[in-house]
């Protein structure tokens, strides 16, 4: 998971990369990611690192997701 974290945050057009476990439901985890762009955000679902995490989601127990995107349309980065 750290080396996801990093790999992700040095991207170029990544503004902020962070995993959290919800304090309520544990393990359930949060992920909150701020993209320069949708072109930005594209790039990082090819990366490889991506795919070397999501090859690891069944040891961790990691079973489903839900994706929530957020798109601002005043010019301010997404």
């Amino acid at each position: 998971m750290r080396a996801m974290v990093e790999a992700s945050r040095a991207e170029g057009g990544c503004l902020g990369y962070s995993y959290a476990e919800d304090v309520l439901e544990p393990g359930l985890i949060h992920v909150a990611e701020r993209w320069r762009d949708r072109t930005a955000l594209e790039r990082h679902f090819a990366t490889p690192h991506l795919a070397a995490w999501r090859a690891c989601w069944p040891e961790f127990g990691i079973g489903e997701r839900a994706l929530t995107l957020f798109e601002t349309d005043d010019g301010t980065p997404t």
